[in-house]
């Protein structure tokens, strides 16, 4: 562990994932978790963010003096650091905190893709009253080319900025646009508007589909969809209502929220297999109890109270069990019928279930495991982002040959 605590552990290291494509160096991440130390979640906000100010203000000076390129990388990786220091104040009301170091995060990614030639824009996808933020990157080399586009979708907390590192600078590098955005219940549009996260994202995925057809460099014919993390279930969700997606990655392949849930239902509480059927149902005692257990637990705490509740836009346990029943790809797996890569690393939860999802499809199909021998057995394989990188991207490749 770098940092002391292990929730600051696990947020403090997302940047490792970035440092082959720009985000981060170690010696910077290592430099803030010594800062840290054995400091609350006040003290690990304070030293990212004044970290960040630090790499905007050097950038600032680089662009004066003419440095660009250094300006450039200064400022995204300015972005990256504002992006890692909130994620401890998630949860209702939000935090002034996380939203000045959200807004300055934004404006370090705004500055920095600013510089590119051609420059990266903040664009809107129209999505009914709630417009979505969004940012098409051009294929690295290639930039007014038609060439393929991955559309990247999110899950429960990552950002813009996240994806980018974690995902499209390599997929830019291998030839391909790239498109990110925030959806319902995702960066902007749950930080400053509100709107909360929804089952149907088939409907949002359309919107996005809807704008990148529109971009005379895209071929139409070739729109790959990508979701990590929560994403590994909203992507597959989007893709088994939206015709347009040729190909679809899941990392991991999640069959549903409520299913890990479940399982800690029977398994620590002793609910039967019936009654944990529908979670939302349970009897009162069993939800207190459940409530007991989560928040008695720091992480689960956090996971469960302080980001589910806060995204799902609920209040209590019970209202949030009754919400991730919707997401499930229960009746919906079958209805893929694009291309799909489903990926499942060995200490991920999250991808438990992924060989019954690869069962469930009737789609061409193929599953991806990673290992700790490959240092890539953590969640998103974010220890070794550039593993899942080339292995994902070998595989678009072979089937857009095709």
């Amino acid at each position: 562990m770098l940092f002391q605590d292990e929730m600051h552990d696990e947020f403090g290291t997302w940047p490792v994932a970035y440092i082959p494509y720009g985000g981060a160096d170690f010696g910077e991440i290592s430099a803030v978790a010594q800062v840290v130390a054995g400091g609350d979640d006040a003290a690990y906000y304070e030293a990212w963010v004044n970290s960040a100010d630090r790499l905007s203000q050097q950038a600032g000076e680089a662009l004066q003096n003419g440095h660009t390129q250094s300006a450039r990388e200064l400022f995204l990786r300015a972005s990256v650091f504002y992006a890692t220091s909130y994620h401890p104040l998630y949860g209702e009301p939000v935090d002034r905190r996380l939203l000045s170091a959200f807004r300055r995060q934004v404006g370090a990614l705004d500055r920095g893709f600013a510089l590119f030639d051609p420059p990266i824009l903040p664009v809107r996808i129209p999505f009914e009253k709630t417009p979505m933020p969004a940012y098409f990157v051009p294929a690295e080399g290639a930039e007014r080319e038609v060439r393929p586009v991955v559309i990247f979708t999110n899950g429960y907390d990552g950002t813009i900025t996240d994806m980018y590192f974690a995902s499209a600078v390599a997929a830019s590098r291998r030839g391909y646009h790239c498109l990110l955005f925030d959806g319902p219940g995702q960066g902007e549009m749950l930080y400053e508007q509100g709107v909360r996260l929804r089952p149907d994202w088939e409907a949002v995925i359309a919107a996005v589909v809807d704008y990148a057809v529109q971009q005379p460099i895209v071929d139409s014919t070739r729109i790959a969809l990508n979701g990590w993390s929560l994403g590994g279930h909203l992507a597959p969700r989007a893709a088994s209502g939206e015709p347009r997606i040729a190909a679809l990655i899941a990392d991991p392949g999640t069959w549903s929220i409520a299913g890990g849930f479940r399982e800690a239902a029977v398994h620590m509480l002793g609910v039967s297999r019936e009654a944990a059927a529908d979670l939302g149902a349970l009897d009162e005692s069993t939800i207190r109890r459940f409530d007991a257990v989560v928040r008695d637990n720091r992480h689960l705490n956090w996971k469960v109270v302080k980001r589910g509740f806060w995204v799902h836009g609920v209040q209590n346990l019970r209202d949030y069990l009754r919400s991730a029943e919707q997401f499930t790809m229960e009746s919906r797996a079958g209805r893929v019928q694009c291309p799909t890569l489903l990926t499942m690393a060995e200490n991920d939860s999250l991808g438990a279930f992924a060989p019954i999802f690869l069962d469930a499809l009737r789609c061409p199909k193929k599953l991806l495991r990673f290992s700790a021998a490959e240092g890539a057995a953590g969640h998103c394989e974010m220890q070794n982002r550039s593993l899942i990188n080339r292995r994902v991207l070998d595989w678009l490749d072979d089937q857009f040959a095709r």
